[in-house]
């Protein structure tokens, strides 16, 4: 790969930025997002180079994205099923201060953010983003395009289905299955299996209402042709 591009301008992205800097060895070329009143400008001193879609006239440049919130956490992944690039376009990101053991695996287009932690033969897949000081324990599983928040922690043996997000500092029960594209809330705990496609919230977590159209109709198109279960190998 000849640099980075970096896929969106906001938190996640700004986030995404300074743990390359952090880890040094790679070149930074830019931002990419739609929003064209970014375009030519910085954020945080890193150019926005133009839309989304300019990844596909520089195909030598490595490629992570940076999308998504609790209000629309399903943006990750239609922004990577709409650029359509092969696996081996895209990078995976890990701050220095991470520790990831050998036993784990992290998939292309990952992002794992500083004092995160991978103990013990964890699996985590193709773009997932870890945040800062999330701990994921012997023999969890986190699927493709899910959202790791900050302050997380993932009982042994836990499974993040694909796409689902869990916000900041949610404690999940080991053994335990959080279904696809399923919203976790802030602070929650987790002590038993939450299905696809629902909120939770609260200490015990209990279902609070179904999640919001953009990740519903994600689940219901059965991905939408992107490929699933992508689960990572080792970090290089």
């Amino acid at each position: 790969m000849n640099g980075l591009l970096i896929v969106g301008a906001g938190g996640f992205a700004r986030e995404t930025a300074q743990a390359v800097r952090d880890a040094g060895g790679t070149e930074l070329l830019g931002h990419l997002d739609d929003n064209t009143a970014l375009h030519g400008t910085e954020v945080d001193g890193v150019p926005v180079l133009g839309g989304c879609d300019l990844v596909h006239d520089l195909p030598e440049a490595g490629v992570v994205v940076c999308v998504g919130n609790p209000g629309d956490y399903a943006a990750r992944a239609r922004l990577v099923g709409r650029l359509g690039l092969p696996a081996e376009r895209y990078a995976t990101v890990v701050h220095p201060t991470a520790s990831v053991s050998r036993s784990s695996r992290v998939g292309p287009g990952s992002v794992l953010l500083a004092h995160c932690a991978l103990t013990a033969a964890v699996r985590v897949g193709a773009h997932v983003a870890v945040m800062p000081q999330a701990v994921l324990t012997h023999d969890d599983v986190v699927e493709d395009c899910a959202t790791i928040a900050s302050g997380v922690r993932l009982g042994g043996g836990a499974r993040v289905e694909r796409g689902a997000y869990l916000g900041a500092g949610a404690l999940v029960r080991e053994g335990t299955t959080v279904g696809a594209w399923s919203l976790i809330g802030m602070g929650s705990a987790v002590l038993g299996d939450v299905p696809p496609g629902e909120v939770w919230v609260g200490s015990p977590a209990r279902r609070l209402r179904a999640a919001d159209a953009p990740a519903l109709d994600r689940l219901a198109a059965r991905e939408g042709g992107f490929a699933t279960h992508t689960l990572g190998g080792p970090v290089t």
